[in-house]
């Protein structure tokens, strides 16, 4: 368990420097905006290879037993999650004008989702772990980010069909990809 904490910890922490006031403190530190990017590069994807990989050896602890009959209910919510994420990688269309961040908003569905799903203590770190920080980022983000003004329709267009395409591909290849195949059903 402690490779998925610690890869836990390096993945969220270089992305909340500056929600908790360091990220001007350790660009002036390194000397450039290069080299702010290049060690909090390096830092978030040794984390992201500690979470892959102690959630890959974590033992299996149930904390709860989620409702399996209602297993359909994560892959509703799924459904929109994907394409807010997909939308928040787009120039933007009027739905991230109107939602403000809908790739955080995704996060938050995309954890609870799983939260939902899965009831074992390694995931719970893992899930609640990235809808914990999409909620704080969201929060600042709102405060501190004016909102956009331009937007497209296209963009809207562009983004539902990529996110229901991404969605169908995750659903298909769940199984290699994470080890855990899915099923209507």
């Amino acid at each position: 368990m402690l490779p998925l904490i610690i890869g836990l910890l390096l993945f969220f922490l270089p992305h909340l420097l500056r929600e908790v006031g360091m990220r001007d403190v350790l660009l002036n530190k390194l000397g450039s905006e290069a080299a702010y990017k290049s060690t909090y590069s390096l830092v978030a994807l040794l984390g992201l290879a500690l979470i892959i990989y102690g959630k890959s050896v974590a033992p299996f602890q149930m904390i709860y037993a989620p409702p399996f009959e209602l297993r359909w209910v994560s892959h509703l919510i799924m459904l929109p999650a994907t394409i807010l994420v997909t939308l928040g990688n787009l120039p933007t269309s009027y739905l991230a004008k109107a939602l403000r961040h809908p790739m955080l908003m995704g996060v938050i569905m995309w954890g609870g989702a799983h939260l939902w799903a899965n009831g074992d203590l390694a995931s719970l770190l893992l899930f609640a772990s990235f809808e914990l920080w999409a909620v704080i980022k969201f929060a600042h983000l709102s405060i501190s980010q004016p909102p956009r003004r331009s937007a497209s329709i296209l963009w809207d267009i562009v983004g539902i069909v990529l996110g229901l395409i991404v969605y169908a591909l995750v659903f298909t290849y769940h199984g290699q990809l994470f080890g855990v195949g899915l099923s209507i059903v």
